[in-house]
């Protein structure tokens, strides 16, 4: 069942319940006002006219004396019509039976059965009364014992209530009528509520098809401050999420591939030049001369394969290693690290210019030193000769330890400035080539820096220089 579908079915359900529960005590209400008051109206005629038929015979015993039974019975009969043309009710009528329930009188215009019921064991001082249906009608009968000297008659003032019933049913019929008129307005109405209410929701479940068939772009338009409008907002910014991580795996699928694209590239290309020259070293005859370059090859080639190992061995490493950490002063780590390099700035005449405060940093030595020599290796190798490179180590804006390595090299454009952190890229190929280089030193460094939960920037301009900033 769809949702608009249970906001109807209940709303219509929950109606008929308070409707008709209302309606019932309603209607019981003004019935039973109806019915006291006619019983009130009842006794209170009862008592009139049983109150003058006493007083007319007692005033007659007392002129005329004791009378004879037959006397007292046309009184009786001459005193009631005269009432019964006083009240002139076609609805009351008056029945006065004996001891042995002979009639006196009756102006009863209806037969009715079973009469015993009203008249048993009627009193002299207290009024019993009882409503019943007569066939098709209600009548209500009020009973006491009428005296007229030592004799007791059965006085009974019977009055019809039938339309006490009938407008009972009449309001029945009319709340049912009612009910019927307001159950379909209502159920027009909460069906274009219900599916007003329930269109964003419907926007949603499209929303949530099209991602799941694999539209990830898809988003909620929904501009409601409601329940409905917060998770339409929620919504959006769950999709963003997953769009965003699907984005980020098909990048990290996308480098991976690359990264094995390269790693067999790198292979290959030692590999075959250390089979090619010992295939030719094996098949043809040659001199020491060129024995001693076939194997020089032979050996570099190795060496270059080997350096790669070590340093894929360091990706991995860092990756799994939970490394020691302990507080160094880091300036003295850049003047051991200039002492390490001092060959290579040597062969290109660059001078390494250090500006460093003495700080403390909470880091592990050895991966500190072999991030700062990656980073200076990478400098001198895009230096030209004759030129600077500058290590800076100080506190920026937000008092965080910065340590900053600066050349005045080649550079690097825009386009390969988001990608010279990834395994294997290399800006410039046929340069490093020239230094068996394999493009996995900065990986190594972004691994390290991850390691120290530090961040790393970099900026660059074309044969400019570029700058690279740890902050700690």
């Amino acid at each position: 069942m769809k949702f608009w579908q249970r906001i109807l079915i209940y709303s219509v359900i929950i109606f008929l319940i308070i409707f008709n529960i209302g309606a019932y005590f309603l209607i019981q209400k003004s019935h039973d006002l109806s019915l006291n008051r006619e019983v009130d109206r009842g006794l209170s005629e009862h008592l009139s006219i049983y109150s003058g038929v006493t007083s007319s015979i007692a005033s007659i015993n007392s002129i005329t004396g004791k009378l004879d039974d037959l006397f007292y019975r046309k009184i009786i009969y001459l005193v009631l019509e005269d009432y019964i043309d006083k009240f002139n009710d076609k609805k009351t009528y008056i029945e006065i039976l004996d001891s042995d329930n002979r009639e006196i009188f009756s102006d009863l215009d209806i037969e009715i059965e079973g009469r015993r019921v009203e008249l048993v064991n009627p009193l002299l001082n207290k009024r019993r009364y009882i409503i019943r249906d007569v066939g098709d009608k209600t009548y209500m009968f009020i009973t006491n014992l009428l005296k007229a000297d030592k004799e007791y008659f059965k006085f009974t003032y019977i009055r019809d209530i039938t339309y006490i019933y009938e407008e009972k049913n009449k309001q029945l019929a009319f709340f049912i009528r009612l009910e019927i008129i307001i159950c379909i307005i209502l159920a027009l109405g909460m069906y274009a509520l219900s599916k007003h209410i329930t269109k964003p929701i419907n926007k949603l479940v499209d929303s949530t098809k099209r991602i799941k068939e694999g539209n990830f772009s898809q988003r909620v338009d929904i501009s409601t401050n409601d329940e409905i409008g917060i998770l339409s907002q929620n919504f959006n910014e769950m999709a963003d999420t997953i769009e965003d991580k699907i984005f980020e795996l098909e990048k990290s699928v996308k480098q991976k591939q690359r990264f094995i694209d390269n790693l067999t590239h790198e292979l290959k290309t030692p590999l075959t030049s250390i089979i090619g020259y010992a295939e030719f070293l094996k098949s043809t005859k040659y001199d020491e001369e060129t024995f001693l370059l076939s194997v020089n090859y032979i050996i570099n080639e190795g060496k270059r394969l080997k350096k790669l190992s070590d340093k894929m061995m360091d990706l991995i490493l860092f990756k799994k290693e939970n490394f020691i950490m302990k507080k160094e002063n880091i300036k003295n780590i850049l003047l051991e690290t200039k002492e390490i390099l001092k060959s290579k700035l040597e062969s290109k005449n660059i001078d390494l210019i250090i500006s460093a405060e003495e700080y403390v940093v909470l880091v592990e030595k050895d991966l500190i030193k072999n991030l700062v020599i990656n980073l200076i290796d990478n400098a001198i190798k895009a230096s030209y000769d004759d030129s600077k490179i500058y290590l800076n180590l100080y506190k920026n804006d937000d008092s965080k330890v910065v340590l900053e390595i600066k050349d005045e090299g080649i550079g690097i454009s825009k386009e390969d400035l988001n990608k010279v952190f990834e395994p294997f890229y290399m800006v410039d190929k046929s340069r490093a080539r020239a230094s068996n280089g394999a493009g996995i030193g900065l990986s190594i460094c972004v691994e390290i820096v991850k390691v120290h939960k530090a961040e790393i920037e970099i900026e660059s301009e074309l044969n400019k220089g570029t700058a690279i900033r740890i902050i700690f």
